[in-house]
């Protein structure tokens, strides 16, 4: 990993717990709950394509990588009857900033980190990345608290798309990522559940993965099984560093202080560890070498 991909991946440390309030917390759930939406994955499923359109489940479960069919497709497009995508984007909108301004309530503090983030987001590269690109071209709120969550939003889903590209690469992505963690530092029952993965289709894929000599007959990850990781953990940084190769590295670590008040408060809402390796936030004030930046996608 270069100098600039360790720091854009201090960047993603940030930006990644302040959009994921969007998912855990109670206001985002209200929020959703407003418009008819109740059930955890419908917010979750239509909170997150809503920028598509009114899509169904399965590009989705193609786009996000990762999930079973079925639960996609218990969601969508069955939501658009209850809510449609306008809707849903304004319920996650508020949602999300109401939990940020309750989090950091300072509004300079605010308009500051929009500042910083907002003119990034809106310049990233979106070829192959349909996520960045679809919440890229939504309007920029006025309101700094949505602004700067969008942008995150952005980011978020740009450097998302991306690892999703690693993973195809290494023939790792979808179910076989989940199974592969599983083996390595995540526990089984649990990615199950928040993956909607039945018993018969994680042993299948457990299996190829053993016949494929990236797992060993325990279910255990092997060094392949550790190397494809890496090797897709490396791509994922390179192909992130493209929306901050016109800042300085002064000014990446500006941005990186910018958002560092809303990260660290938002980190409490996450276990650890968590379904989505939410990582532990880089303090870029205390350490703006980035020194404590993890490279190991297993460290938190």
């Amino acid at each position: 990993m270069t100098a600039r991909e360790h720091l854009v991946r201090g960047l993603w440390t940030l930006f990644e717990p302040i959009h994921a309030v969007t998912y855990f917390s109670e206001e985002a759930r209200a929020a959703f709950a407003g418009v008819g939406l109740t059930r955890y994955w419908d917010g979750y499923f239509a909170g997150r394509s809503a920028p598509l359109g009114a899509v169904t489940g399965a590009p989705v479960t193609a786009i996000f990588s990762g999930f079973a069919p079925a639960l996609v497709e218990r969601a969508l497009p069955a939501v658009w009857a209850v809510a449609s995508p306008a809707d849903v984007l304004e319920a996650r909108s508020a949602g999300a900033a109401s939990t940020l301004a309750h989090l950091v309530p300072e509004w300079d503090v605010a308009v500051r980190a929009a500042a910083a983030l907002a003119p990034i987001a809106a310049e990233v590269d979106t070829i192959g990345r349909p996520l960045a690109a679809a919440n890229r071209a939504l309007a920029l709120p006025e309101d700094p608290y949505r602004a700067l969550w969008q942008a995150t939003a952005t980011l978020r889903e740009h450097r998302g798309d991306g690892h999703v590209l690693a993973l195809v690469t290494e023939r790792i992505a979808g179910l076989s990522t989940i199974v592969l963690r599983a083996g390595l530092d995540l526990d089984t029952s649990s990615m199950k559940r928040a993956r909607g993965w039945s018993d018969e289709a994680w042993d299948d894929e457990q299996n190829d993965l053993v016949d494929r000599g990236l797992l060993d007959s325990d279910g255990l990850i092997t060094d392949a099984g550790r190397d494809a990781i890496a090797r897709a953990e490396e791509l994922t940084n390179r192909l992130a560093v493209a929306p901050w190769s016109g800042l300085s590295d002064a000014r990446l670590v500006a941005v990186a202080q910018a958002l560092e008040p809303f990260a660290a408060a938002a980190a409490p809402l996450y276990p650890q560890p968590n379904p989505i390796g939410m990582p532990t936030p880089w303090d870029a004030v205390a350490d703006p070498a980035g020194d404590t930046i993890h490279a190991d996608p297993t460290a938190r």
